[in-house]
């Protein structure tokens, strides 16, 4: 008998697979997802991320606080994500939505802590999505937070953390020719039960 919490498994599996055949099949970066959000009068926009950890919590990934897609997310935690792989098969989707949580501190540091130390800077210097003069002013910016951390370790930024999206529905869609595609829908009640079915292409 297949349980509620076996359609979940069997969905992060049915994932795991189609990111391996992306991965095999030469998908530029198979982590670069869409995410998509809503300001709370509606209005959507959308970005390309890249996915850093998924497991049955739900699917992470980091970003500044204060930009538009922290501050949107802050206001109106609910997200979609897509992945899109062509070179998979006829071509695979995967579309996952679910309302969006801050990770821990600690996770956020641990992941922190393993990116080289370019982009840890780059973390401190950007002030994510406000208007910049020029790029020399950034640079400038630059480099003087790496002269504050010059022979030290660089802590994570407070307002630079990861997000996590709790999976509610996630969609697997396969090409196939003559537009005839594949679509598999698992999604989550309210209740947490987890249910799968076949849509009209």
């Amino acid at each position: 008998m297949t349980t509620t919490h076996d359609l979940l498994n069997e969905a992060l599996a049915t994932f795991d697979t189609l990111f391996e055949e992306a991965r095999v099949a030469g998908e530029p970066d198979p982590t670069a997802m869409t995410v998509a959000t809503a300001s709370l009068d509606g209005r959507p926009s959308a970005r390309t991320v890249l996915l850093k950890a998924h497991d049955a919590r739900g699917f992470v990934f980091y970003t500044h606080l204060d930009g538009r897609k922290g501050r949107e997310l802050q206001a109106n935690p609910h997200a979609a994500l897509l992945f899109h792989w062509p070179r998979v098969r006829h071509a695979v989707q995967v579309r996952i939505e679910g309302a969006v949580e801050i990770v821990g501190d600690a996770e956020a540091d641990a992941y922190f802590s393993t990116r080289a130390r370019g982009s840890q800077l780059g973390a401190w210097a950007s002030k994510q999505s406000e208007t910049l003069e020029g790029r020399d002013t950034f640079e400038q910016r630059l480099a003087q937070v790496e002269q504050q951390f010059e022979g030290r370790e660089i802590p994570r930024p407070p307002r630079w953390t990861g997000l996590r999206v709790r999976a509610e529905k996630i969609e697997f869609w396969y090409g196939a020719d003559f537009r005839l595609h594949e679509r598999w829908l698992y999604e989550s009640d309210r209740a947490g039960e987890w249910s799968k079915r076949m849509l009209y292409p």
